[in-house]
């Protein structure tokens, strides 16, 4: 085949796929790419450092992360490759460790989650460098890099030690999530027993801290008292890295209507989350079902259908699975989360906070991993958002929030740290 015949049966090609697409996705896919250009995705949380972790051990550090994780038997949600198919300019990487540690060693695996992070940069320089401020985050993705920031999941890795939160700021996090899954000794979670109706005056002045750094106060995962008393201390806007709208999905991990107003009020961002559980009340209500017929079939030493027989309850188990499959979760309802937190709070007060990599691979169709960003945007665009609410939502919002909590720490520079 020459050259020129060759090009024809190119230029044919380009001419049918254009005929098959239909106007409209080509036109959304033009202008998502013209928005994310000039303000690319930031998303809030992404649980890749601690699942790397968790799955390959000492070999995360030589590990090759740009391509091809997809492929591995157990598949990441995230690789250089697919960020930067997804459009994605800047990251907040979680250092979650496992709140059930004793506080010493939540310390040094958030040290080694936080070494990993910075790792990662010097692994990579071409695609990420670390950012403290927005304007980090502005020069970096200038230069075509991910700006890659860093989350705390969870108050108790600071130990009860504002020294230890102090050396976080110091090693470059942004974030502190109040609680992750358990109430801690100073504040309530939202998925534990309270003891505190909030927080404890010494969580008030971990608020106050925070302020004074210029990191974010994070409420994801924590109670709805504590929220409404971090809100009520917080001098600086907060955030929620990965939260839904709970009049969608009543998951005490979402944030009702009355706190979304006093969001609005703190000019905070809550940031949506894809975890079904999240997302959708049907999947939470399965999820409770099935977790409570495992429990049914075999629970030692004492509960279970068939205690101590864990090949019968297996197979049992399966059966009620196939029975009861899982309610379906979708892009579309993601997106209903998004539209509703912005109805509520309005469209400066909402971004996106994926948990990728933290969900075990149970996502919602059509977000299976970072590179599907543009898509979401795409199905707001049809239901009728602005370009400018589209940046806004990708990453205009926490921009601001960043540089708010960087003025609200100028103003307190004199502060007594204790």
């Amino acid at each position: 085949m020459s050259r020129i015949t060759k090009a024809k049966g190119l230029v044919a090609s380009v001419a049918l796929l254009a005929f098959t697409v239909p106007a409209h996705a080509q036109d959304e896919a033009a202008r998502v790419a013209r928005v994310l250009k000039t303000t690319p995705i930031i998303d809030g949380h992404n649980d890749w450092p601690e699942t790397l972790r968790e799955r390959e051990g000492e070999g995360r550090w030589t590990i090759d992360l740009r391509r091809g994780l997809d492929r591995k038997p157990e598949p990441y949600n995230t690789d250089i490759e697919r960020l930067r198919k997804g459009m994605v300019g800047g990251q907040f990487w979680s250092v979650y460790v496992s709140a059930n540690l004793p506080g010493p060693e939540q310390v040094k695996e958030t040290l080694e989650q936080i070494d990993f992070v910075h790792q990662l940069a010097a692994r990579y320089p071409e695609t990420f460098a670390l950012a403290r401020t927005a304007d980090d985050v502005r020069r970096i993705q200038r230069s075509g890099r991910i700006a890659s920031m860093i989350g705390v999941e969870g108050g108790g890795q600071i130990d009860g030690s504002l020294s230890v939160l102090r050396t976080y700021h110091d090693l470059g996090a942004g974030y502190l999530t109040l609680t992750h899954s358990l109430t801690i000794d100073w504040a309530d979670s939202a998925t534990d027993n309270p003891k505190h109706d909030g927080l404890t005056a010494f969580g008030e002045e971990v608020v106050r801290e925070l302020n004074r750094l210029g990191m974010l106060v994070d409420l994801s995962h924590v109670s709805e008292a504590t929220m409404r008393d971090a809100l009520r201390v917080s001098k600086a806007p907060v955030i929620y890295s990965h939260s839904g709208a709970r009049a969608l999905d009543d998951h005490p991990r979402n944030v009702s209507d009355d706190v979304l107003k006093l969001v609005a009020a703190n000019g905070g961002v809550v940031m949506v989350n894809y975890a079904p559980g999240y997302v959708s009340d049907a999947y939470r209500r399965w999820s409770a079902d099935r977790a409570a017929e495992r429990t049914r079939l075999n629970a030692p030493p004492f509960g279970g259908l068939y205690i101590g027989q864990p090949d019968k309850a297996k197979a049992a188990f399966a059966e009620w699975e196939k029975d009861h499959p899982a309610p379906r979760v979708t892009l579309a309802q993601v997106a209903d989360h998004i539209e509703h937190i912005a109805k509520v709070a309005g469209p400066d007060h909402v971004g996106i906070g994926s948990d990728f990599d933290g969900t075990g691979n149970e996502l919602p169709d059509g977000l299976g991993d970072v590179s599907t960003y543009p898509q979401l945007m795409a199905e707001l665009m049809r239901r009728g958002w602005s370009d400018a609410d589209i940046a806004k939502l990708a990453g205009g919002n926490i921009l601001r929030v960043m540089a708010a909590a960087e003025q609200t720490a100028a103003s307190m520079a004199s502060a007594r740290k204790r």
